[in-house]
């Protein structure tokens, strides 16, 4: 089979990006029994920033704000940095 690379294909190939990620969000949340239905309901997280957490996202700072202090937790605890660069 005969692939085209075009040059959008390469370029694509070629940039380095960053992102934060929020898997460990999860992994607190189930430590502390915390659910999805908790974070909107009692915390005044709304449920398109869940999806925006579940889909690595940009969220405002003031959501950060809001989980920590929910989980009882630093920020690294709940996102990561990865720079796919590296």
């Amino acid at each position: 089979m005969l692939a085209i690379i075009t040059p959008i294909m390469i370029l694509v190939k070629l940039r380095r990006f960053s992102v934060i990620i929020f898997d460990r969000l999860w992994v607190v949340m189930k430590e502390k029994g915390i659910s999805t239905y908790v974070l909107r309901e009692q915390c005044g997280i709304d449920s398109k920033t869940i999806r925006r957490l579940k889909a690595n996202e940009n969220i405002e700072t003031k959501t950060l704000n809001k989980l920590c202090s929910a989980l009882n937790c630093k920020l690294e605890d709940i996102a990561e940095f990865v720079n796919s660069g590296s």
